[in-house]
């Protein structure tokens, strides 16, 4: 018998190469690993609540504690050498909202209390008070 049977020639019919064993080691990646992003939630926070404690310094207590708060994590943002910008913007504001909510909160607590000398001499029997360099009658004050 002979070997040529049809299919059998070796130019009709080449063997595909056998492809490579698989390596017990993993490839090595492609690009390196992305750079560590620096840390700024202190100074987004900060510049957060400087900033709404700027809006809100006409509310009496809020606007001062918001800025206070946004004012100290500003300060440690900076310390931490976070991203200046934020920092700062959340510095400025902080003590902007600060001054504008302290002499909101100080202006509101002498008035009340003006209004409570006030009430207490009608109650004791005066006539008429004086409130903030006005003179007003006991008549008219409802307590």
């Amino acid at each position: 018998m002979s070997d040529t049977q049809p299919g059998n020639e070796p130019s009709s019919n080449p063997v595909p190469p056998m492809p490579p064993a698989p390596s017990a080691q993993p490839a090595a990646p492609a690009y390196g690993a992305a750079p560590a992003q620096p840390k700024k939630a202190l100074a987004i926070t900060g510049m957060a609540l400087g900033i709404a404690g700027l809006v809100l310094s006409w509310v009496p207590f809020l606007g001062v504690g918001l800025a206070l708060v946004g004012l100290v994590l500003s300060i440690i943002a900076l310390v931490k050498k976070q991203p200046k910008a934020f920092s700062i913007t959340g510095l400025v504001t902080s003590i902007v909202g600060l001054i504008i909510g302290a002499i909101v909160t100080i202006t509101v607590i002498w008035a009340l209390g003006a209004g409570v000398d006030a009430v207490q001499q009608c109650m004791n029997g005066a006539e008429f008070v004086e409130i903030a360099g006005q003179t007003v009658s006991c008549s008219d004050v409802n307590y």
